[in-house]
């Protein structure tokens, strides 16, 4: 195995390695992100005098990286946009609006979400009534 190791390294076959602050550079977050990945054991590192991330575990590691919009509950697909499922975020940004006025419409009752877990879920038939009922009343009276 090591005379394997040694004609990899001899032939110039060197894996690429980058540092935590080119990592967090590339991956566009900050240095403490990328130290917490490698804590977690979501990024896999080495520590010689500095720590040490390979190009391709890195590439790995921002393909699995979580994402909201992949998030699952009970089995399914928390934000189906296919089926008319989305997040307040997603809300906000369809009706150009800030989330916040999301998040108080649902605790209010003005648009009826569920939660799922810490998430609040809404179907586009809410997204579409609340545009109705309540922006585009809001506009008229803007207008007059």
């Amino acid at each position: 195995m090591e005379e394997q190791e040694k004609k990899v390294a001899s032939s110039g076959m060197d894996k690429k390695v980058v540092s935590i602050t080119e990592a967090a550079r590339i991956n566009n977050v900050t240095r403490q992100a990328i130290y917490v990945a490698i804590k977690q054991k979501k990024l896999r590192a080495t520590k010689g005098t500095r720590w040490e991330i390979d190009v391709q575990d890195l590439e790995d590691y921002r393909n699995n990286k979580y994402s909201r919009t992949k998030s699952m509950f009970d089995g399914e697909l928390l934000f189906d946009n296919t089926k008319g499922y989305f997040s307040v975020n997603q809300v906000a940004d369809l009706l150009g609006v800030p989330a916040q006025k999301i998040y108080y419409a649902t605790r209010t009752g003005m648009i009826k979400g569920s939660r799922k877990g810490a998430a609040w879920v809404i179907h586009k038939d809410e997204v579409s009534r609340y545009r109705e009922e309540y922006l585009a009343k809001k506009e008229k009276a803007k207008v007059s």
